[in-house]
């Protein structure tokens, strides 16, 4: 049986989260910004910018998965995360890049702020909002109906 938890994905997330806790960003991971799209990490900053970040295991999980296009206008800065051995030079440039194990990160390059509109943020940080407040809730009481 596989251990999710030890997903290489998994793992790359959990160093990118202890990452940008470290910077002063609030992360979440596995977050819903809209109908269809579903973000690996989000992060909320300590002056409002949003961050999202796309987590690629390898090439074939690069290749495989165009869905990350849809993310940028979700986000001021945009990142893909990847292991120390992902061959970069598939990624596209104008996006930020983060190395990262289990344990931290690092971000290598970070892209141009593609700042959001104000509808648009406000919106995005109550659903922020309210998907960390229910996973909270869930983990303070398990059995409740959330």
């Amino acid at each position: 049986m596989i251990d999710i938890l030890q997903a290489p994905g998994v793992l790359i997330a959990r160093g990118v989260c202890r990452h940008l806790r470290a910077r002063g960003f609030a992360p979440v991971t596995e977050f819903v910004p809209a109908r269809g799209l579903r973000v690996d990490v989000i992060a909320l900053g300590p002056k409002g910018e949003i961050w999202i970040v796309e987590c690629k295991s390898s090439r074939a999980d690069f290749t495989s998965d165009r869905k990350w296009s849809g993310y940028l206008e979700w986000s001021d800065r945009f990142f893909f995360a990847v292991d120390p051995d992902f061959p970069v030079e598939i990624l596209p440039d104008e996006a930020g890049l983060i190395v990262a194990d289990a344990y931290d990160a690092e971000i290598v390059r970070l892209p141009e702020p593609t700042p959001l509109a104000g509808a648009r943020r406000t919106a995005l940080i109550r659903s922020f909002a309210r998907a960390a407040a229910t996973r909270l809730a869930r983990l303070n009481d398990p059995d409740a109906s959330i």
